[in-house]
């Protein structure tokens, strides 16, 4: 491609985004990066230069971060059995604090320094920070698969969320960058749920977009299946595969925070791997989009967003 044409390339890919930047500025995004995307470097660099993007073209952007991956290799290095139940990490006392070392120490502070290289403006925090979120310990639960209730441990459901200090962050010019660790009333601390609280804190911000970013290219109809890709579905769909066990393992509670964020008002919700270039750019700024968007219902979905190559065409 000669300097002409990639040039018109440019200035086509420009026009085409000037619809959105006008729909999006002043709007918040919650974005949630998995542990995954924080163990390479690269990777890490990549997903916060396109959160920068956001943050400077005026969309309010609050990052969620998990740290899965980092709170199981410091488990291993110190001999602590690491136990999932349905995605989610049973937290004894041994592995609350390599959690709360992995996420407030690690992953939280790796993601700032990423944050630092691109000149963002990023402020790091927990749920604990100013009361901004209170939660209860989770009680034993039943779970399928399982001979038992299940005790989770130091694991904890969301009781409420402040987001005033969120809220002064964003209104002088921060990003905030949240841990997903919190603590009860009386200040004991909690393991969370990344994903949950990523929902929560879109819906208690009345966000416009949450933006989960996955390892996988989106939502998959066969997990094993990359080729699977489902480009869009709403709340009924995603019903469909929880209960015919499509969506199954650790997307399980992603689907399920996707599906509460809609119910609580979040009007779009999307799934997009950490792995392609640019993909949540091109995800949030064009039709064709580069992972699975999730609706409350079909109707919300454009005829553009339908069939982008037959608009691109016309």
């Amino acid at each position: 491609m000669n300097a002409s044409s990639s040039r018109s390339v440019e200035i086509a890919a420009l026009r085409h985004a000037v619809p959105y930047l006008a729909l999006f500025r002043g709007r918040t995004f919650v974005v949630k990066i998995g542990g995954g995307a924080l163990g390479d470097r690269r990777a890490t660099a990549a997903v916060v230069e396109q959160v920068a993007a956001l943050h400077h073209l005026g969309i309010r952007v609050v990052v969620v971060h998990g740290g899965g991956p980092q709170a199981s290799e410091l488990a291993g290095a110190l001999g602590i059995a690491v136990r999932q139940v349905a995605g989610r990490r049973v937290t004894d006392e041994a592995t609350l604090e390599v959690v709360t070392l992995a996420l407030n120490g690690e992953a939280n502070t790796r993601l700032l320094a990423a944050c630092r290289a691109a000149h963002l403006p990023a402020a790091g925090l927990s749920g604990v920070a100013g009361d901004l979120i209170v939660a209860r310990k989770r009680p034993p639960v039943e779970m399928p698969g399982e001979a038992g209730p299940v005790d989770f441990g130091h694991v904890g459901d969301i009781v409420s969320i402040d987001p005033q200090l969120i809220d002064r962050l964003l209104d002088g010019g921060h990003l905030p960058v949240v841990s997903p660790l919190a603590a009860d009333a009386a200040g004991n601390l909690l393991n969370l749920n990344a994903d949950s609280v990523a929902s929560a804190l879109a819906v208690t911000l009345g966000a416009e977009k949450l933006l989960m970013l996955v390892d996988t290219p989106g939502l998959l109809d066969d997990p094993d299946d990359a080729s699977t890709l489902v480009s869009w579905l709403d709340r009924a769909g995603l019903a469909e595969r929880i209960a015919d066990g499509r969506i199954r393992g650790g997307m399980l509670p992603k689907a399920r925070a996707i599906d509460d964020a809609l119910a609580g008002g979040v009007p779009r919700a999307h799934l997009i791997s950490w792995r392609s270039p640019d993909a949540l750019l091109l995800e949030i700024f064009s039709n064709e989009g580069a992972g699975t968007l999730v609706v409350p219902s079909l109707a919300a979905l454009s005829a553009e967003e339908r069939e982008p190559a037959a608009a691109e065409a016309g």
